[in-house]
């Protein structure tokens, strides 16, 4: 089903110590990763300024946002600022967009911007895509609103599905996008994100996933990818022959750890 070669990217909204940002970015660059992607929440680094600064720490390696929330920002605004990064970077920026995750009411509150409806952060999520130019764009998408308009607007759809969904879920998911896309289907690139790789999660992430990982394996839950490089790798290609999902993503806790699948996979 694949039509896409794979390509890898780092997501990250922090690093330790002074200078710890630009070292990760080229770290990750070294380690054969596509893209590093910065998150959009009140707990990391901004979004904007934090793609500036790893594109001018790196030569090759793409940044991007995963993903702007909508509410929090004008269509205007989010043009500008991508504008503005697409300059300092070289042409090297790519805008995620989605609507705005789990806890995102609380920090538009926080910002002083209404949240507004479900219909009205997708409306959002629309202007900014059609205010944008010359930038690739992601949008994470689920339900049948968004999927529809990454169909119309994306250039790659990002499956913002919890880790504890299954491939089959994964697969109504794509079935869904392919009906709609119709004839622009074959032209999306397909992201989803991997919480853990390996047998292991450092306690944090556990506890942010609400389960532990072992019963995610056990339940079929795509988001988490446990055994050695190989079997990993194997786990992914089959993955994208039968999905069609060809960029992968994953959190920097585990860039060290996935880079021999990188290295395996990257470009094939």
């Amino acid at each position: 089903m694949h039509n896409h070669a794979f390509r890898f990217g780092v997501v990250a909204g922090s690093a330790p110590g002074p200078g710890g940002w630009p070292g990760l970015a080229r770290r990750v660059e070294e380690l054969g990763y596509a893209t590093l992607l910065i998150p959009d929440t009140l707990q990391t680094l901004s979004p904007f300024a934090a793609a500036a600064a790893a594109a001018a720490a790196t030569s090759t390696l793409r940044v991007g946002t995963y993903v702007v929330a909508a509410p929090n920002r004008t269509p205007a605004m989010v043009a500008w600022e991508t504008e503005t990064v697409q300059t300092l970077s070289g042409g090297r920026f790519e805008l995620g967009l989605g609507a705005g995750r789990p806890g995102a009411e609380q920090e538009a509150a926080a910002l002083g911007v209404p949240f507004g409806t479900a219909a009205r952060r997708v409306g959002l999520v629309a202007e900014i895509a059609k205010a944008v130019k010359n930038t690739p764009i992601l949008i994470a998408a689920s339900g049948t609103r968004m999927l529809r308009l990454a169909a119309e607007q994306a250039d790659t759809v990002a499956l913002a599905l919890p880790p504890h969904a299954t491939e089959a879920e994964l697969a109504a998911t794509l079935d869904e996008l392919y009906e709609i896309a119709g004839d622009r289907f074959p032209k999306l690139e397909v992201n989803s994100n991997l919480f853990v790789v390996g047998d292991d999660a450092p306690d944090w992430l556990v506890r942010s996933l609400g389960r532990d990982p072992r019963e995610i394996v056990a339940r079929g839950g795509y988001g988490v990818v446990p055994g050695e490089p190989a079997a990993i790798a194997d786990t992914l290609a089959g993955r994208r022959d039968r999905l069609g999902i060809s960029y992968v993503t994953v959190g920097a806790p585990f860039a060290e750890r996935f880079a021999p699948v990188v290295e395996r996979l990257v470009g094939t």
